[in-house]
Parts: structure tokens; sequence; C-alpha cells
């Protein structure tokens, strides 16, 4: 094999570290110069994808108020890439043990 040939090491899938679960939740959004209100469609412990029509840009850090049966989670995220005019991908920063816990209880295990 050349130089020229290079295989890519790994496909979108491996770089997903947390099994995803369905859930359809109103999520509060706050930063990247926007505010507003997402309908969630999957979500893992790692991060979560929200439908909206919000161009919110990649590298934007917003603040998320995901509601659970009991409480609502508030969690950092990062926009890790942009569906322009129909949602965005988060991935979660700084989740606390706290936070994790919430989230390993609410989600339904693989």
């Amino acid at each position: 094999m050349t130089d020229d040939e290079q295989v890519e090491p790994f496909s979108s899938d491996d770089r997903r570290q947390h099994d995803r679960s369905r859930l359809i939740v109103d999520v509060h959004f706050d930063g990247g110069e926007s505010i507003g209100v997402a309908s969630s469609k999957d979500i893992s412990l790692g991060g979560l994808y929200m439908s909206t029509r919000t161009e919110i840009p990649v590298g934007a850090m917003l603040a998320l108020r995901i509601p659970l049966a009991d409480d609502h989670l508030v969690v950092k995220g990062e926009v890790v890439y942009t569906n322009p005019g129909k949602g965005v991908g988060v991935k979660f920063r700084d989740l606390s043990d706290e936070a994790r816990k919430s989230l390993e209880q609410e989600l339904p295990q693989a």
C-alpha cells in the first residue's frame, strides 16, 4: 500500500463510545448566541441529538436542561456537528458523577 492509499482507521460509528437510547423530550438550551427549546431524538452518556431549526455553530458551548422522570438534569454540552435546519449533535462536557448516575438510571439498559 502506498501513502496515497491510506485507509481511514475509524468509521463514524467507531467514534461513538456509548450506546444511544431513544428519548424524546423537550430540551431547553442556552448558549452559542441562541436560547430555545429543541426536541431530543436520542441520548447516551456521551451526548444527545437535538432536533431544532435554530442554527447553532460547531464548537458552541450550551447549557442544557433535560427533563427526567423526577427532575431536570442540567449539563454542559458542546456542539460537535450540525445538520442545518434540522438539528445538532451535542457532546456532554464535564458530566458530574451525579448527572452520570441520573442518566444511567433513566436510560434503558442494553
